[in-house]
């Protein structure tokens, strides 16, 4: 059986590197840390990693907790979760919650029986139950994405309300007076930024708010559609819309076009997310970028501070937002 002084002497380093390169690769340079991943894989070296956790006192692994798996967004945010997690020699474990409370606050338990190290939570609520959320004990969970503002746990997202008025004064700027709102579950804080960042921008620019230029989603594909059908039958349809995620943007431009519409002749489109195939679709979908693979290492960045045990100075954390203006948009039409 191989040993670390067989991955020492294959690498050309000592022993104590090979042992940092493994248990806290953060402090070593990346090219040492690769030179000494490679020669471990040359001589077929396996540490002993519950010798490492019981030492330790550390899994060596983060769980994440995501209300939907398939959702591109989401998969992307992870992807970045990975990056950052391995680069410190951690592991991930998701959990795709379906957005189950229940379920939730089950997979936190391994947080609390030590089978984890810390959680980073991408839906909108604590992971556990109120009895911890009030004990004062600063456990290392980090919320992403989907944010609550109550102060339990360090926050990564977006200025939700800022992007959403960004992209509606763009679309008044075109001469749209009737835009559309496809948006999310009315009980997320999504929802509640992005729908107070297009009441303030119609204010600012004088145009009056109109509850029935508004329908409810929950970011599918078939809600988009639905919902463009639905306020394009109304006596006053509107001239563009704004979906509150790039997929039921993409639903909505089938509902138009079904509907007997052209789009951006007849109805603007835009979406949120900036989704990779946005770029793709005919025509190509203006959308809120959102830098979605940078979530996770500024969430795992935080989390680790958490677990080293570490001040946390900065607990709510805004990442940057752009316009990424395509074809779907355009003047409204000259009738309007």
């Amino acid at each position: 059986m191989t040993n670390i002084r067989e991955v020492a002497k294959k690498a050309g380093v000592s022993v104590a590197t090979v042992s940092r390169a493994m248990q806290k690769p953060d402090v070593v340079s990346e090219k040492t840390r690769k030179k000494v991943e490679e020669a471990a894989r040359d001589v077929g070296y396996k540490p002993n990693m519950m010798a490492q956790v019981f030492r330790s006192k550390k899994t060596y692994s983060i769980l994440v907790l995501v209300p939907d798996m398939s959702n591109p967004f989401f998969a992307r945010v992870i992807s970045g979760i990975q990056k950052a997690a391995r680069a410190r020699g951690y592991n991930v474990v998701l959990g795709n919650t379906l957005g189950n409370i229940k379920t939730e606050q089950e997979l936190a338990q391994l947080l609390l029986t030590s089978q984890t190290d810390g959680i980073i939570q991408l839906s909108a609520r604590y992971p556990l139950d109120d009895r911890e959320r009030k004990s004062g004990q600063a456990l290392p969970i980090v919320n992403c994405c989907e944010c609550v503002d109550d102060g339990s746990m360090p926050t990564i997202q977006l200025d939700n309300k800022e992007a959403a008025k960004a992209i509606i004064n763009y679309l008044i700027g075109l001469g749209h007076r009737r835009i559309g709102v496809i948006a999310g579950p009315p009980q997320s804080p999504l929802t509640r930024d992005r729908m107070a960042g297009y009441r303030e921008a119609l204010e600012s620019q004088g145009l009056v708010y109109d509850e029935s230029l508004v329908v409810e989603g929950d970011y599918s594909l078939e809600a988009g559609e639905k919902g463009a059908r639905l306020l394009l039958s109304g006596d006053q349809s509107p001239t563009a819309l704004f979906c509150f995620n790039d997929e039921m943007a993409f639903g909505a431009m089938r509902g138009i076009k079904h509907a007997g519409y052209g789009v951006p002749a007849d109805v603007s489109v835009a979406g949120f997310d900036d989704l990779p195939f946005s770029k793709y679709m005919e025509p190509a979908l203006t959308s809120v970028r959102q830098p979605s693979e940078e979530f996770g290492p500024a969430a795992v960045s935080q989390l680790f501070k958490m677990i080293d045990g570490q001040e946390i100075t900065r607990r709510n954390q805004l990442m940057p937002f752009e316009l990424a203006i395509r074809a779907s948009t355009g003047p409204a039409p000259k009738s309007e």
